[in-house]
């Protein structure tokens, strides 16, 4: 009978050992797959800032942020925007440019605003594309010309999700296929995909198009459509972690860029921005990994 119970407590204490080394080796594995996969850089976007866009640089860097999303400055401010983001420990990730596309003269304006990129270090621009009364393939025929423009400075051209060139991710795609250029692709907004659409959300629209989504903005939206309510993250609707998972599954490296834009009718003072983008940023260090 002694022998029968020491077997037994045998047997249950190697089971017992068995199932601690197992447990062990599955957290050092998810330690090394934590471990993998590489944190992605977050940029602040300045505008954010509105009318207090002077106390942007201090408070960014206060978030211990390392990047920004600014808008392109004129080829005669380059430098001393170099300065003032170096004496602040900071980068410009991607810029916002600027254009008509309706205009003939859209495609040498964009020339232009890509020696500045270059000359600034960024990889990436942003446009907001609006086509107005010019023709479709009128439009296609300028960003593709402005791609291979985009191509000679080492920059990428990314397209706004916006009306009627980006309204959703169908379009992104359709627009992007007709334009036909690698160096012209999406820049996703999860916010405007609900104020545009109905009947739809940031994650399925971001997998329609996500392969050629080259920078995202993570902003978020209360989800009626057309109204202008983008509160901080995690306060609206967008299910972040939904796309920072597609992100992820599909091996993503490129900007994330944050927008809050407040609240229609709304008047947010400096204190009221910087809490909307403290709340933010520890909302998006809690489901993800960042610079």
């Amino acid at each position: 009978m002694a022998r029968i119970l020491s077997v037994a407590i045998s047997t249950l204490l190697t089971a017992f050992l068995l199932a601690a080394l197992n447990i062990g080796c599955a957290a050092q594995a998810q330690v090394a797959d934590e471990a993998a996969v590489k944190p992605l850089r977050l940029a602040c976007r300045v505008a954010n800032y509105g009318k207090f866009q002077d106390e942007a640089l201090d408070h960014i860097k206060g978030l211990g942020l390392h990047y920004v999303f600014m808008s392109i400055p004129k080829p005669e401010e380059v430098d001393a925007v170099k300065q003032q983001l170096d004496a602040k420990g900071l980068k410009a990730l991607v810029v916002r440019g600027d254009t008509d596309l309706s205009k003939e003269a859209s495609v040498e304006e964009l020339g232009v605003q890509f020696e500045t990129c270059k000359r600034l270090g960024v990889e990436y621009m942003f446009l907001s594309p609006k086509r107005h009364d010019a023709p479709f393939e009128v439009i296609y025929d300028r960003l593709r010309k402005a791609g291979n423009l985009a191509a000679k400075n080492g920059v990428i051209l990314v397209l706004e999700t916006h009306p009627d060139l980006g309204t959703n991710g169908e379009v992104h795609v359709a627009t992007m296929k007709a334009i036909n250029h690698p160096s012209v692709r999406v820049n996703f907004d999860t916010a405007n995909i609900t104020y545009y659409n109905h009947d739809t959300d940031a994650v399925t629209e971001l997998k329609n198009c996500m392969e050629y989504v080259a920078t995202i903005e993570v902003k978020d939206h209360n989800g009626a459509f057309e109204t202008w309510n983008f509160p901080a993250l995690g306060e609206g609707i967008v299910d972040f972690p939904g796309v920072f998972k597609v992100l992820r599954d599909h091996g993503y490296s490129g900007p994330v860029t944050l927008e809050v834009e407040g609240v229609k009718g709304v008047e947010w003072s400096l204190e009221d921005i910087q809490q909307a983008l403290e709340k933010s940023v520890n909302y998006l260090r809690g489901i993800e990994r960042f610079e």
